[in-house]
């Protein structure tokens, strides 16, 4: 009981809330991490370990230093206490022992961290902001708020330390999704937004020493690319026959506020700082001019949520997984979790159909469920193809992961297995049609400006999708988006058909860029 309960004066009644948690840190605590030094877990993917202790290696280096390795952290070594006034030192200095201290101790409970939210640190949180962003229920955009920064800041700060400080409710607005439906998205007013930005940088140095490596998303240093990374080395090179495509069912409106604190508890035990996460959470929202409370969820959109997400997932889901693989699990386990996205590989189908089964058990016990569209167990890998066909059986299935189809295919050449990640096809049609319904409402403005916006569309567009294999999708989302440039130009006057597509194609090698690999084979980007 002692993982998660360092005071001496918590009561046994706290801890009765989540015994199975406890037991489950403490497995982690001794079995996560691939050294054995402390360190956070610095690895990409998480893996059933072998037998004799030792960790497979590519090129004679482990597995998770050869995909990525997360920087080390930086600190005072010298600070023992995270305890003190900060006095005149600065508010990096701070944090750096608020990293340190956290880094050191695992079980440590941080009872002294509204100090660090002072006026420097609601400075550079408002800075930090999007200058462009949508208004929230307030109507006050970023300009206008940072005409009277010092004095705004001023203010603000003394109602966060006085505790008069209270947060506003948040500005709901539907966005579709891909599939049909709608996701509600919550805009915080603009004060909000530098409280929860301040707040997310204390509470992310110190949670960042907790997470674990397969988890990627809204964390420093990490992204979309290399969960991808990880996905690909975990299919082609490792033991991978059964791959788990799992999503949350609206994960962000089923985050329990009861377990999300009981979780924010285990580190932090500074009360003002916990009061002031409940005041965000039950800030409520605002429809139409009609406000209504918030029970469970956090606004998908907030500037902290992630981070929320990161932790309520770390506790509900990773520790388990982390212990699942270790303990239950016949042959070799990997997962990538990006946000409530993540997928699972698996040496063995029985293994596969039985996390599956108990991930669902799990899930509910936290109030989260499983999409039932979206979470599919199928069979993948280099193998898949050859043992499907022996049973008479068609090709492997496919999965989408953080924009991506992933396909077995096989070496022109050589005939080998080959994992190829193409743009998920109803993405790229959705994309193509905005960027050319945008193109007609503006047809009208200067060439030069319409090339200038489509040259930093298509170039944002090839930043994410440029990866190997996936050049045929980039050229078609070139050229369709060269045929609406054109259509829009011709509705500009009644002579508008001459212009030919011989004449449009020189526009577009003058303003749009070609397709090219920006992402090579994680195998040669890491070799290198």
């Amino acid at each position: 009981m002692q993982a998660f309960c360092t005071e001496t004066g918590r009561s046994q009644r706290e801890t009765s809330y989540y015994p199975e948690l406890v037991r489950l840190e403490k497995v982690s605590d001794r079995t996560s991490n691939f050294n054995t030094s402390g360190k956070s877990d610095g690895g990409i993917v998480l893996m059933k370990r072998m037998n004799n202790g030792e960790q497979p290696k590519i090129s004679g280096q482990p597995l998770a230093e050869f995909v990525e390795k997360s920087p080390p952290a930086k600190g005072n070594l010298v600070q023992t206490t995270v305890t003190s006034t900060q006095g005149l030192k600065s508010a990096s200095s701070g944090l750096d022992r608020v990293r340190e201290a956290a880094k050191r101790d695992k079980e440590l409970r941080f009872t002294n961290l509204l100090h660090h939210i002072n006026i420097e640190r609601l400075h550079d949180a408002y800075l930090a902001l999007n200058h462009k962003a949508a208004v929230g229920v307030d109507g006050v955009t970023w300009q206008e708020y940072g005409e009277e920064l010092s004095k705004r800041l001023s203010i603000l700060h003394d109602q966060i330390h006085s505790g008069r400080y209270r947060a506003e409710a948040s500005k709901r607005i539907w966005i579709p999704k891909s599939d049909g439906r709608q996701r509600p998205i919550g805009i915080a007013a603009l004060e909000d937004k530098i409280v929860q930005q301040a707040l997310a940088e204390i509470l992310q140095v110190i949670y960042e020493e907790d997470f674990l490596g397969f988890s990627y998303g809204s964390r420093q240093n990490r992204s979309q690319h290399n969960a991808l990374d990880a996905i690909f080395v975990a299919i082609t090179q490792r033991k991978v026959s059964w791959v788990l495509d799992a999503d949350i069912l609206g994960f962000y409106d089923n985050i329990e506020h009861g377990w999300l604190m009981k979780f924010v508890e285990h580190r932090v035990a500074d009360k003002r700082v916990l009061r002031l996460i409940r005041k965000i959470l039950k800030a409520g929202v605002s429809e139409d001019g009609q406000w209504s409370k918030t029970v469970v969820g956090t606004p998908q959109g907030a500037v902290i949520s992630p981070l929320l997400a990161n932790i309520y997932l770390h506790y509900a889901l990773d520790l388990w997984v982390n212990w699942w693989r270790d303990h239950q699990a016949r042959g070799e386990v990997y997962i990538v979790r990006y946000s409530d996205d993540f997928v699972v590989g698996f040496q063995h189908q029985s293994d596969a159909i039985r996390f599956h089964a108990e991930l669902r058990t799990r899930m509910g016990k936290f109030g989260l469920g499983l999409h039932d569209d979206k979470t599919r167990l199928i069979e993948f890998g280099r193998f898949a193809a050859e043992n499907r066909k022996s049973r008479g059986e068609k090709k492997p299935e496919t999965f989408d992961f953080l924009g991506f189809t992933h396909i077995c295919s096989t070496c022109r050449m050589k005939g080998k297995f080959k994992l190829i990640r193409k743009t998920i096809s109803k993405r790229l049609r959705d994309k193509i049609k905005e960027v050319c319904q945008i193109l007609q409402r503006h047809r009208h403005k200067p060439v030069v400006e319409q090339g200038k916006w489509l040259r930093s569309v298509v170039q944002g567009y090839f930043n994410y999708h440029a990866v190997p294999g996936n050049r045929k999708a980039m050229d078609t989302f070139r050229t369709q988006i060269g045929h609406g440039w054109l259509r829009a130009l011709r509705r500009r006057s009644q002579k508008g058909r001459s212009l030919t597509w011989e004449r449009m194609q020189r526009q577009m090698m003058k303003w749009i860029p070609t397709a090219r690999v920006l992402h090579p084979y994680p195998n040669q980007r890491l070799c290198v």
